[in-house]
């Protein structure tokens, strides 16, 4: 008796991320210069290149599920890599925004916690303000002393400053492109 899994490609899935990312993952040739340039690759479950094939060939929830596009730092190593211009960190962010939309828990739910802050802590203030987003995420995360050392280090250094830059114009700005980025996910 084999214990093998049966693997369902999943066709709507192909159409989905051709329709939400307008990139070719078909032109893929799996050279894994992506992978082996990759900082992140280390800590994922599969490298970026194994995920680009996993999706070219419609394998849907071992997509979603992975853990590979929530350790993904959105450097552009791998897409400036690509010889074949495959635009690979466009494609993590669309499967981690798929996998949202679809209510599937992040494996590493604390890189998404972050993620939130950070853009939380853009959104109301137009700029990184890293003590807000800090003590924001220690309140989420209820991780009040983990990594103080090294945070009163940076205090130490002038890395964290106490009292946010604010700039009204900056501000607003911020605020229209997360409205507009806002309208354009209910319209999808």
């Amino acid at each position: 008796m084999s214990t093998q899994a049966v693997v369902t490609p999943n066709a709507k899935f192909l159409k989905q991320m051709d329709d939400k990312i307008k990139v070719n993952v078909n032109l893929c040739f799996q050279c894994r210069k992506c992978s082996a340039g990759c900082p992140m690759s280390y800590a994922m479950d599969y490298t970026p290149a194994q995920l680009i094939h996993a999706i070219r060939l419609g394998l849907k929830d071992m997509v979603i599920n992975s853990k590979t596009m929530w350790m993904c730092s959105s450097c552009q190593t791998c897409t400036t890599r690509c010889p074949q211009e495959v635009d690979i960190a466009k494609v993590m962010d669309t499967v981690k925004i798929i996998a949202v939309a679809e209510g599937v828990k992040p494996p590493v739910s604390s890189v998404h916690t972050f993620n939130k802050a950070a853009l939380r802590n853009i959104k109301w203030l137009g700029r990184m303000y890293e003590l807000g987003m800090i003590g924001d995420l220690k309140m989420r995360t209820f991780e009040f002393f983990k990594d103080m050392g090294l945070g009163m280090k940076m205090f130490f250094k002038g890395k964290l400053k106490i009292i946010p830059s604010v700039s009204p114009g900056r501000t607003l700005t911020t605020w229209k492109i997360f409205s507009r980025s806002a309208k354009k996910d209910r319209s999808n």
